[in-house]
C-alpha cells in the first residue's frame, strides 16, 4: 500500500498513457535505472525500461501483461523520454 508521500509523488508525475484502466506515469526527476510507473485502482507496478520487466510493486499478472504488451511497443520512446527528461503522451494498449 502507498504511503501519503508515494501518493503525492505519483500526483506529481505526469501521465504518459491510458488503456483498459491502467494509468503510465513516468517522473522524471528520478534516477538509477530507467524506469515508468503504472498505477491500476489501488496496485501499483514499476517497470524497468530495458527489459520491461516488473522490478517493485503488487500489480495483479493480467495488468503486468498488458503493461509489457504496451511498452513493447513503446519501448524507444519510453528509453527516449527518460533520457531527454521531455515529457510526450502516447497512445494506449488497442
Amino acid at each position: 500500500m502507498l504511503n501519503t508521500l508515494s501518493k503525492k509523488k505519483e500526483n506529481n508525475m505526469p501521465e504518459i498513457s491510458r488503456f483498459y484502466g491502467i494509468i503510465i506515469k513516468m517522473y522524471f526527476r528520478e534516477h538509477g535505472v530507467p524506469h515508468f510507473h503504472s498505477i491500476y485502482g489501488e496496485y501499483n507496478g514499476v517497470f524497468e525500461i530495458d527489459n520491461l520487466e516488473m522490478i517493485e510493486g503488487d500489480l495483479p499478472v493480467r495488468a503486468q501483461k498488458l503493461v509489457k504488451e504496451w511498452a513493447s511497443q513503446y519501448q524507444s520512446e519510453l528509453s527516449v523520454m527518460w533520457k531527454s527528461q521531455k515529457f510526450k503522451k502516447l497512445p494506449g494498449l488497442e
